[in-house]
């Protein structure tokens, strides 16, 4: 999302509160953080709510937070955000972690991070993480950096097993 945008506040808002799995607003308060009212269409419409990645800035507000819309009560103009859970399937060859583009865009999202801040972060341009997320393979050499990197965040590779004992 580009800094300046209308649904920035609302991006913010979220990343703020990310240790929630679940945040409600009601749309005065959504309307209260953007500093302006929310569209007609906002108040009348489910599809406008919907978890669309491409062409709808109000979408790419929560989903870069890490989070969808769960439900929309017109009637009671409130929404329902949910943290995004994703079981991603995590390669090995050896110890190694095999990066691919859902594990980078996890990493991202985990780290609350727009793909221009991650790029800046790894001193590469933004296109560059935009083409890894979308199924280009990073350079070997970069490997070892987004493994520092996903350490020092705390972001975790291993799939936890259950205990049935």
């Amino acid at each position: 999302m580009k800094e300046g945008s209308k649904y920035q506040p609302l991006l913010d808002y979220l990343r703020e509160n990310r240790h929630l799995d679940e945040v409600t607003l009601n749309f005065a308060e959504i309307e209260a953080l953007l500093n302006g009212p929310l569209p007609a269409s906002a108040r009348s419409q489910q599809a406008w709510w919907s978890n669309r990645k491409k062409g709808a800035l109000q979408a790419t507000a929560w989903m870069e937070a890490g989070y969808r819309v769960e439900t929309v009560d017109i009637d009671a103009q409130r929404v329902t955000f949910r943290k995004l859970i994703q079981k991603i399937q995590v390669r090995h060859a050896g110890d190694r972690v095999q990066w691919n583009g859902e594990l980078i865009e996890a990493l991202r999202l985990h780290m609350g991070l727009t793909q221009a801040e991650f790029a800046e972060r790894l001193g590469v341009d933004q296109r560059t993480v935009s083409k890894w997320e979308n199924g280009q393979s990073p350079a070997r050499s970069t490997l070892k950096h987004l493994n520092l990197v996903a350490e020092v965040a705390g972001f975790s590779f291993r799939e936890e097993s259950k205990n049935t004992d």
